[in-house]
């Protein structure tokens, strides 16, 4: 029997082999390095989470499910897809659980087609009050092929819980539309959400609850949020985020009947062959999140979080329900500056080396291509080793960039003392 030998391509460095890809790869590296990262969505993911994205597991078809594939040679994909189950169900206390999503909203997609037959009505909230586009916006198929009905945010600044979920607006929905499923878990909500109450307006009304926790997912597994079991039926979310894993989805449930049901959805409803050396990736994320130090981690994160929402609102900034329970401050800039955006205070942000979003907040005035706010979180910086001190000096950052009306100079200065605190906190 004549040896191979393995193609001398695949045994090049990447520099060697593309160094075009390369070289956009170390620029992005040197960006990471050199801003703050304050995209509440986005986050650091540990180097073993990318040697296994980066990983011999890639090169397989694995279509079907642990010990029930389409293919042959897929042990040791059985082996790391089911490793990724049991821990998923162990972080979340749950008994099932479905790995292979490619992303949060093809978890997303792949419940609605185990739970909607088209036209059925669900509830959720607006996109420009926290929502998500897979959770009915008119532009995603969850808005052309459904029917989604949106309950709101107290909008009444002069109440102590403004900017807070009308639950009494939830209830009146359900009541009204009778809607199939009733969801929960936002993109933009800076407060703990009471999955309890969800589940009582739930069964009043004959609700399947479905909890989309694609943000807080990670301070659940943290113990920093409380969890959405027992009370959800179903259960989505990303795997990057607060989570800190790979880009990719999961779908959780405590349910038989609807497990099965969500892995048709996904193969061979939804998806083809699975990602596995994503799913290799998840299963180390889920194991580095079993661990102590994620505790300890997403206590920080909120800590953090919060000493952002004080040091900002005592600058004179406005924020949504007037602070956080969570990862994320959403910035309201009408309070400082009635005629910027948040489409032009995140740019002055970027070029200071602060990585952020505009969004919508409540009450909005402007179109979500505009905005009145900006959206921060604390998850990245975090991960990078800030402490509160250090938040409190990215706050005077943040302030001072955008109260720069868009002078250079004055976004060169703040840029210099972010490459210095991005130098004392080290990417790795």
């Amino acid at each position: 029997m004549t040896a191979t030998t393995t193609p001398k391509s695949s045994q090049d460095s990447l520099a060697s082999v593309d160094p075009a890809v390369a070289a956009i790869i170390d620029h992005e590296a040197a960006r990471q390095q050199n801003t703050l990262e304050m995209i509440a969505s986005e986050n650091h993911t540990s180097a073993a989470v990318m040697e296994a994205c980066g990983s011999v597991m890639t090169n397989k078809y694995a279509e079907g499910y642990p010990g029930k594939r389409y293919y042959s040679g897929c042990e040791f994909h059985d082996q790391v897809e089911q490793l990724a189950i049991d821990r998923a169900c162990e972080l979340f206390n749950c008994k099932f659980a479905n790995v292979q999503p490619h992303s949060g909203a093809n978890a997303n997609l792949a419940v609605q087609f185990a739970l909607f037959d088209p036209g059925d009505t669900f509830a959720a909230i607006e996109l420009s009050d926290g929502g998500h586009l897979t959770h009915g916006s008119p532009v995603n198929l969850s808005g052309k092929w459904l029917n989604p009905v949106t309950y709101n945010l107290v909008t009444d600044e002069s109440k102590d819980d403004w900017g807070y979920l009308d639950y009494d607006s939830i209830d009146a929905v359900c009541a009204e539309h009778k809607p199939k499923v009733l969801m929960t878990g936002y993109s933009a909500y800076p407060r703990t959400i009471d999955f309890k109450k969800f589940r009582e307006i739930a069964d009043k009304h004959g609700c399947i609850l479905w909890a989309d926790v694609a943000h807080v997912a990670g301070l659940i597994a943290g113990g920093a949020h409380p969890s959405p079991f027992p009370y959800c039926d179903v259960v989505t979310t990303t795997t990057h985020k607060t989570l800190r894993g790979p880009r990719g989805g999961l779908i959780l449930t405590n349910d038989e009947d609807l497990a099965k049901r969500f892995n048709k959805a996904v193969f061979p409803g939804t998806q083809g062959g699975p990602l596995m050396h994503i799913i290799a990736a998840k299963a180390v994320a889920f194991g580095e999140a079993l661990k102590p130090e994620f505790k300890t981690y997403n206590a920080q994160v909120v800590k953090n979080a919060k000493r952002l929402a004080a040091e900002l609102m005592s600058k004179g900034f406005k924020l949504a329900s007037n602070g956080t329970d969570n990862h994320l401050v959403l910035m309201d800039l009408r309070t400082v500056d009635a005629d910027l955006t948040g489409k032009e205070a995140a740019l002055w942000l970027e070029k200071a080396g602060i990585i952020a979003n505009m969004n919508t907040v409540p009450n909005e005035t402007r179109s979500p291509f505009k905005t009145s706010g900006v959206r921060l979180g604390t998850p990245a910086l975090t991960t990078r080793g800030l402490l509160e001190d250090d938040i409190a000096q990215v706050a005077t950052l943040i302030d001072q960039a955008v109260r720069s009306k868009g002078d250079q100079a004055v976004i060169a200065e703040v840029n210099k003392d972010v490459l210095a605190l991005c130098e004392r906190f080290p990417m790795g």
